[in-house]
Order: structure tokens, then C-alpha cells, then sequence
């Protein structure tokens, strides 16, 4: 099952994006999807979880309140809606997925392609 990223842009700080990351077939129940980030020159940073199954959802500290992980299950699809975007936020956003819960971008095994969002000042 591979997963493909969409929705990343050019935004003006303090606007919305909302990302798409969907997989070419049904996810195993046991997954968590994620969102990692990686800015030009930085580490992978994470950024947002979600499992498959049930409601549990994973933020990082510097999105809390800001963005908001989903799902559709029908849809095979995991989104990333963030509003309140600022220029630090500037980066590339990658989906993956795990079977148990990380925050380190080294303890995840299968990555998606990623998808650029800029933002202005």
C-alpha cells in the first residue's frame, strides 16, 4: 500500500492549507498514519498522528491548536488541515505510516512522497 501527499501551496501567514495523504488500499487497522515535516536544512520534525482505527490522535507541540489530523476511512484518506500558518511552518510535509507510536522520523520505516508548503510573510 503506497501513500501519496497532496494540497501543499503558497499561503500568506496566517492562512489555512489542508493536506491529503492517500493510500492506494484499505489500511491495516493496526496503523498509524503520520505527518512529518522537514524544513530546508533541519531535521524531519513530527508533526501530526492518527490511527486507523479508533479516535486517538498525536500532535506535535509546535502545531498544537493549529492544525487538526482526520480521516476517512471510505476514502482510504488521512488530512492535515492547518490554519493560523506562519513562515516557520515553511517546509516539506511527508505522510508515513508505522505500526506503533514515534515521534523520532528514524523510527519510521515506509514514507510517502512529500508535498511543499511555503508560506509568506
Amino acid at each position: 500500500v503506497q501513500l501519496q501527499a497532496s494540497g501543499g501551496g503558497l499561503v500568506q501567514a496566517g492562512g489555512s492549507l489542508r493536506l491529503s495523504c492517500t493510500a492506494s488500499g484499505r489500511p491495516y487497522s493496526s496503523w498509524i498514519i503520520y505527518w512529518f515535516r522537514q524544513a530546508q536544512g533541519k531535521e524531519r520534525e513530527f508533526v501530526a498522528a492518527i490511527r486507523w482505527s479508533g479516535n486517538r490522535s498525536y500532535y506535535g507541540d509546535s502545531v498544537k491548536g493549529r492544525f487538526t489530523i482526520s480521516r476517512d476511512n471510505a476514502e482510504y484518506a488521512v488530512y492535515l488541515q492547518m490554519n493560523s500558518l506562519q513562515p516557520e511552518d515553511t517546509a516539506v510535509y511527508y505522510c508515513a505510516r508505522g505500526s506503533s507510536l514515534t515521534y523520532d522520523a528514524r523510527s519510521v520505516s515506509y514514507w510517502g512522497q512529500g508535498t511543499l508548503v511555503t508560506v509568506s510573510s
